[in-house]
Order: C-alpha cells, then sequence, then structure tokens
C-alpha cells in the first residue's frame, strides 16, 4: 500500500513527553513494556511486525519521557472484503502503557496517531479486538460477532499418523489458498496477508499448522498451547478427510485430547466435524469493534455492492435517491440506470421517513454494514435504526456472516 501524508511526528504532550515514531534503539524497552503489562510473547510479535519490510519500524509509535518509552501502539494494515469490494483497513495492535504514565491520555494521543495514520494509508474503516467499552471512547462500536469454539470430540482413528507439523514460510502460498477457499463462503471476511502468515509461523502466542498428505499440503489451522486442553481456530480443509485428519493431529497435542474448535460456518471442517461437536448456545456477547471515521468515503467503496443488491432484487428506482440518516447528517445516493451515482452529505435528518429513507445511529452503523442483523434485526433491538417504510433498505442492508483473521486469537 502506498503511503500518502503521514501525520507528522514528533508531538509534544503534556508534562515533556514526546510521541514520536518507534526506532529501532526503542526495541528492548517497547518489548519490555509490552512483557510488563501484557505476555513475553508479545515482545516477540512486536519483533517481527517492525523487522518485516511489509510493517517495519514506521508502523509503531511510543510516547517517551526522555529517553524512556512509556507508551506504545502499533498499526496493521488490514484488508476487509464485504462481497466483491474488497476495503482497506487498519487494526491497532500491541497497545501498552507504563503503570506509572496511566490516566494522562497517553493511549488516547497514539490512538489519534494510529488513526491518522490510518487515514494516510487510505484505510476507510478500522476493526480490532479489544478489552470491554474501553475503545468505544475512540471511536469503537461493537458490530461483528465472534464465532463460538464448542467442544469437539476426536473423530475415530484414521488410515495412518495425521501428518501434522509446524507451518514453514513456504507453506504460506497453500495456506492461503486453504484459507482463501475457506472464506469465500461469507460476506465479510477478513484474511490474513503473506505479511502476519510469516509473522505466525514464528510468534510464540499460538502455533501455525498444516497437515500434508503426499507431500501436498491439504489443511492448516491455528492453535494455542496446551493447558489442559487446546483451542483450534482458523481451521481450513481441502477435503473431509483432510479436516478430519486436521482434528486428529491437533487432538493428539492436548493432554487428554480436549479440543475447543472455532465453528466457521459453512466450510469444509464445519461439514466434517457436525457430528464431533457439541454445540453449546452463546451465553454473552463476544464481538469484534469496528470504527468508521467517514460514512461518506466508505459508503461510496461500498456503492458496487449496493447496486449489486438493488439489481439483483430486481428493485428499479431509476431517478429516485435512496437516503440514509445518522441524524447528526444523512446521505443521499441517486440511482440512475447504469449504477449509482456519488453520495452527498446533508445535514441533520430526524425523520428520513419523510423522503421514503431509513435511519441508523451512528453507533450502529458498522453493525448495519458488517453485522449479522441488517437493518430489519437491528431495527428490531434498537429504537434508533429503522428501515423505512419499504423492502428497499432490507435489500440494501441485509444480515451478513463474516470470518475474520486476526493476529491475536480473541479467545
Amino acid at each position: 500500500m502506498t503511503e500518502t501524508t503521514i501525520p507528522s511526528v514528533p508531538v509534544a504532550l503534556p508534562d515533556g513527553l514526546v510521541l514520536r515514531e518507534a526506532r529501532p534503539g526503542d526495541l528492548d524497552q517497547i518489548g519490555a513494556l509490552l512483557t510488563a503489562r501484557g505476555e513475553p510473547a508479545d515482545a516477540v510479535d512486536h519483533r517481527l511486525v517492525v523487522e518485516d519490510p511489509d510493517a517495519g519500524w514506521s508502523a509503531c509509535a511510543v510516547v517517551v519521557d526522555g529517553d524512556r518509552v512509556v507508551s506504545t501502539a502499533t498499526l496493521l494494515d488490514e484488508e476487509i472484503r464485504v462481497g466483491g469490494v474488497r476495503l482497506p483497513a487498519g487494526q491497532v495492535e500491541l497497545v501498552a502503557t507504563d503503570r506509572a504514565y496511566e490516566g494522562r491520555g497517553l493511549v488516547r494521543a497514539l490512538m489519534g496517531w494510529a488513526h491518522d495514520r490510518s487515514a494516510a494509508r487510505g484505510h476507510v474503516l478500522q476493526a480490532m479486538i479489544g478489552i470491554p467499552y474501553f475503545y468505544r471512547l475512540f471511536g469503537y462500536e461493537y458490530a461483528i460477532d465472534i464465532p463460538l469454539a464448542p467442544a469437539v470430540r476426536t473423530p475415530p482413528p484414521g488410515e495412518g499418523t495425521p501428518a501434522l507439523r509446524p507451518a514453514r514460510p513456504s507453506d504460506i502460498p497453500a495456506v492461503t489458498a486453504l484459507q482463501n477457499a475457506a472464506q469465500s463462503g461469507f460476506d465479510v471476511a477478513m484474511p490474513h496477508s503473506a505479511a502476519r502468515l510469516r509473522w505466525l509461523t514464528a510468534h510464540e502466542a499460538s502455533s501455525l499448522w498444516v497437515l500434508e498428505r503426499a507431500g501436498a499440503v491439504v489443511a492448516t489451522g491455528r492453535t494455542t498451547p496446551p493447558d489442559g486442553r487446546v483451542l483450534l481456530a482458523e481451521a481450513a480443509a481441502l477435503d473431509a478427510a483432510a479436516a478430519r485428519d486436521l482434528l486428529r493431529g491437533v487432538a493428539a497435542l492436548a493432554p487428554g485430547g480436549e479440543v475447543r474448535a472455532v465453528h466457521r460456518a459453512g466450510t469444509v471442517t464445519a461439514a466434517a466435524w457436525a457430528e464431533f461437536q457439541e454445540h453449546e448456545p452463546r451465553e454473552r456477547a463476544e464481538q469484534y469493534y469496528v470504527r468508521v471515521p467517514d460514512v461518506a468515503a466508505l459508503l461510496d467503496r461500498l456503492r458496487p455492492l449496493l447496486w449489486q443488491r438493488l439489481t439483483a432484487a430486481g428493485a428499479d428506482r431509476t431517478g429516485r435517491d435512496i437516503v440514509l440518516s445518522t441524524f447528526g447528517a444523512h446521505y443521499r445516493i441517486p440511482v440512475r440506470a447504469d449504477g449509482l451515482g456519488e453520495i452527498a452529505t446533508g445535514r441533520a435528518m430526524q425523520a428520513p421517513g419523510s423522503v421514503g429513507g431509513a435511519a441508523v445511529a451512528p453507533d450502529q452503523l458498522p453493525a448495519l454494514l458488517f453485522g449479522p442483523h441488517g437493518i430489519d434485526g437491528l431495527s428490531r433491538i434498537r429504537p434508533d435504526v429503522y428501515p423505512g417504510g419499504e423492502e428497499l433498505f432490507q435489500t440494501l442492508f441485509p444480515p451478513l456472516t463474516a470470518d475474520l483473521l486476526s493476529y491475536y486469537l480473541p479467545y
């Protein structure tokens, strides 16, 4: 991705602190801070990012007190696919602050840096995993369900011993092909980049595995370190036999063979494991955060998808505008014979139904565009979301399935 204008750093903060881009000389201090506030593996993960040419030191910022690193954050490049539209996105990770410097707005300053840099990188949204509520303070809202990870029994023995081994960088093309196939059936998908797959072959917070058959990679998955049980995530397989062999191989890693496997609905692994999974009801909400910094810019990128949905439904609205209000502003999209026109942003609109429009509270917009409820489902649980008086907006904003692959597993 080509950078445009990167935010100006360093930035002077109160009490003589300075926010600046991280440097190689900061590596040990950043690692020590991440270890103290998180896990030792976080320091390894940070080094993998900043020393990789596809990310580099410009992906990380620090706040320093003199020569001392007291806070840090890292911005990763992502791509989120919605239907056939690919959206450049960012994800903030590896955030930590020295306990003695908490409560001084350092994370807020670093999030500002990350969002400015994200915009300069051409990102039209950000997605992340984060601690409850905290990142809502920075414009993030819960939007996309994190899938369940039910317990799964080990399949009966197959022929031979599953050829499960740690993934190597040379396996990345095969892993990517398996993941692309697994994600192809989802409405919303965030894949791993080639750079992150390189990092995942070397980091310590999880293990990336591949399964071979006749010398070819036919399945892959990530596991957490065994602590009485193993979590298997991001499982993808060429066929049912490979999926079952993958599960048997992972079960062999677990003390007592106890495995919980993330359910990827509609995939080869989900079908192959259906009889072995002990499905459980969702006990509490678990969701990814999404931030939409510029509604008009995002809707503009989504115009081809909205047009596709409109035409697939056979809806002829030529010459009539689509109006979506977020109450403090509204967005008007002209419908032409050959597609949707440029989006016009207007002033506050409290009652868009009067012009045949729909409304969504701004904090529910990420859920509308990427979530599992669609505008009709959201309108049943949120009084400040309503789909207007037509089926048009149910067509434009349907419930979506999603599969996101992130640096850290949200479990």
